[in-house]
């Protein structure tokens, strides 16, 4: 006995060592990435004067460029479009109606004793210096500054949110999320392509009161709108077919549902009584602690459906759930819901419910704006 206490107390040793580790790892990548930012944001605001100052033409770009590479061949990712990335880079995120929206959603106060601002005339800048006082500081508070939100993601993942999102609160938002889910480029790719934006800030009377008062911020992390292109289904399909395909493309699906979702398994058997039901998808909810099943329908929206998975839920939260996790959630996934049947079949539920859609819709523009304030509310409270 006495040796098995010390062979575990040394592995719990070891894996702190782990720990530590990882942590100077991921400190390491970040003082990586912040340099790379940081080199983006003075060289962009170096040609950027330059460019505005009209003292520079594109053709000097383009000299610029070659002359890099002539003089440092060691010296990668400065071609003439780059350069230009790190221009729109500076350009955009420097604007005033960038900052303003930071503030807008953020509600951020900023402290910055040495300054980094950019000046045609000197290209000698001062090595900035942030001290960050308890409360999260996003925004510096002189254009030319990088605003401390930017740290929050990769120049990659940056220059693609800056190619393709058309507002501010656009990319505020997509800043946000891939630093909330750890997005990748070609998985950012993919969400701005879904519109995730829309999807995820949108509409939320296809909830009910039961997931709304159970889980107060289920309005940001459930998406109303999935896309499942990527399974090239007819238009007539079954729900066998479906499900068959999100099982064998279940990293995608995922990544459309959230990166917290930990597939668990398909056809779920519940035993019932002397009769066995079978839930098509379930998954695990690592922020919420909670499961999540998901009911697949190949036609619109029935009221009907909303008993049988309610009836599921029940049976998990007897059967299934753990005395350490939350009330279970159902989806149920279908390509067309009439939101007047929806939101009558919603508006008495108490059971942790939501109707979401495989395929695109347009969110009001002032709806979004309202949707990203609470999106924001909740990055800053995630602690």
């Amino acid at each position: 006995m006495k040796n098995n206490n010390i062979a575990i107390s040394i592995e719990q040793q070891f894996g702190e060592i782990i720990d530590i580790i990882l942590q100077h790892k991921t400190n390491a990548s970040r003082a990586v990435n912040e340099e790379l930012l940081l080199t983006a944001w003075h060289v962009g605001g170096y040609v950027s004067a330059k460019l505005k100052s009209e003292e520079w033409g594109s053709k000097v770009v383009t000299q610029l460029s070659e002359y890099i590479r002539s003089q440092r061949p060691d010296i990668k990712g400065y071609s003439k479009r780059s350069i230009y990335n790190m221009v729109m880079f500076y350009d955009v995120y420097s604007s005033e109606t960038f900052i303003a929206t930071i503030r807008q959603y953020l509600n951020t106060e900023f402290v910055q004793p040495k300054t980094a601002q950019i000046e045609a005339s000197d290209h000698k800048q001062e090595v900035p210096v942030i001290v960050q006082p308890k409360t999260a500081q996003f925004v510096q508070p002189t254009v030319g500054q990088m605003p401390k939100i930017l740290e929050l993601t990769t120049l990659t993942n940056h220059i693609e949110i800056l190619c393709r999102c058309k507002s501010d609160e656009e990319r505020l938002f997509y800043i946000l999320y891939a630093n909330k889910e750890h997005l990748v480029k070609r998985e950012l790719q993919r969400c701005i392509s879904n519109q995730t934006y829309t999807g995820l800030l949108g509409n939320k009377d296809n909830m009910s009161k039961g997931l709304l008062e159970t889980y107060p911020n289920a309005p940001v992390m459930f998406k109303d709108t999935l896309f499942v292109d990527f399974l090239n289904l007819p238009k007539k399909h079954s729900e066998t077919k479906l499900r068959n395909g999100l099982i064998e493309h279940m990293k995608q699906f995922i990544l459309e549902l959230g990166k917290d979702f930990i597939f668990m398994d398909q056809e779920y058997r519940l035993n019932i009584g002397a009769s066995t039901f079978k839930a098509d998808l379930l998954f695990f909810h690592r922020g919420l602690q909670a499961l999540v099943a998901v009911e697949l329908k190949k036609t619109k929206f029935h009221p009907r459906d909303l008993g049988q998975l309610e009836f599921y839920l029940e049976a998990l939260d007897r059967d299934v759930k753990r005395s350490n996790e939350n009330p279970s959630i159902g989806i149920i996934l279908c390509p067309e819901a009439d939101r007047v049947v929806v939101e009558y079949a919603m508006s008495r539920s108490m059971s942790p419910t939501m109707i979401a859609e495989y395929k695109r819709i347009l969110i009001p523009q002032e709806r979004m704006q309202q949707q990203l304030n609470e999106f924001c509310n909740l990055f800053l409270n995630k602690d």
